[in-house]
């Protein structure tokens, strides 16, 4: 039987390095953010149907997405975020799906499946177990002015505009404290592994 891990957190709390660690140890990762940039290349459904919505503007004379063209119409007008996220999203599960179904088929140990959005997006029933990724809010906060170079009024945004990381704590299965070390982090995610029977090469 495979277990399903819906692996998430917050912004700046450092989940992709937790995602490298599950591939270092050939436990497949469904990568949303990745799969979302998949869907929107030229010729692939969600891509011909946001330029029939939006129209040639949205990309560049190569054909490609323009995401910040597309990203000016759509932050300002909640009308029209609508309407892409209903072009998006259920292009990006679709794939979620077939990919996790794929590697499940192929009876491995685990999949893992990297949701940034996991809470917000509600997608529970995709895993059977939800690991976050947390740090202490003020790290957090720290970590992406640092990262974005930005002010902690926008880093406070940004962070306002998710689930708060101490809810998402409450409510998962196992949290990996990631305001140590990188080796710390990975001790601790061997742990929860072995707790949940998987085994790790």
């Amino acid at each position: 039987m495979t277990v399903v891990i819906g692996l998430t957190g917050s912004i700046a709390t450092g989940k992709s390095t937790i995602s490298e660690m599950f591939k270092e140890w050939n436990i497949p990762v469904v990568d949303a953010d990745q799969i979302a940039r998949k869907v929107v290349e030229p010729g692939e459904e969600a891509y011909k149907k946001i330029v029939k919505a939006f129209g040639e503007d949205v990309l560049y004379e190569d054909g490609t997405l323009n995401r910040k063209a597309l990203g000016s119409i759509v932050f300002q007008n909640e009308e029209r975020r609508t309407e892409l996220n209903g072009i998006i999203h259920p292009e990006i599960r679709k794939e979620m799906l077939q990919q996790r179904d794929h590697h499940v088929n192929q009876d491995v140990d685990a999949v893992v499946m990297d949701i940034p959005l996991l809470f917000e997006s509600e997608l529970f029933d995709y895993v059977e177990k939800i690991l976050v990724v947390y740090v202490n809010p003020s790290v957090q906060l720290e970590r992406l002015m640092e990262r974005d170079n930005s002010t902690e009024k926008e880093a406070s945004e940004r962070i306002k505009s998710q689930i708060s990381i101490e809810e998402k704590r409450e409510r998962a299965d196992a949290i990996i404290d990631n305001g140590g070390t990188v080796e710390e982090s990975n001790q601790q995610l061997k742990d929860i592994l072995k707790k949940w029977e998987i085994d790790i090469d």
